[in-house]
């Protein structure tokens, strides 16, 4: 599904660059709103929050900035302590999915001008 070319081959048309970053960003989008209903579930369950308080804590930890609401029980401190550590892999995995294409393509494109800088030099 996301195989890249390898560097050997050539640059791929753009048109197929921007399907590739459109199913990056799907890719990405799915991975979040997953992420996103482990965490409002967890809060509900864990915590016994309600809906809005849930994803407003789950979204301000998947985002990197930290829950909102003081955790009563010892169960709710756990599962917030776990998805935060979860939260923090999953934000860095999905800005690497996001990037991937773009920087595949910029180290594709200087490896192909390298190529044809040391062709030039060898036919001198």
């Amino acid at each position: 599904m996301f195989k890249y070319e390898h560097k050997s081959s050539p640059l791929i048309s753009t048109e197929k660059f921007y399907k590739r970053l459109r199913d990056n960003f799907l890719l990405a989008l799915a991975i979040i709103m997953l992420s996103l209903l482990i965490g409002i579930g967890g809060y509900m369950f864990f915590a016994e929050l309600p809906f809005a308080d849930a994803l407003l804590n789950a979204s301000m930890i998947l985002g990197g900035m930290g829950p909102v609401d003081i955790l009563k029980s010892n169960t709710a401190k756990y599962f917030a302590s776990f998805y935060a550590l979860y939260s923090g892999i999953t934000l860095i995995t999905t800005i690497g999915i996001l990037f991937a294409p773009m920087v595949h393509r910029i180290m594709h494109r200087f490896h192909l001008e390298t190529e044809e800088e040391e062709e030039d030099e060898s036919q001198k």
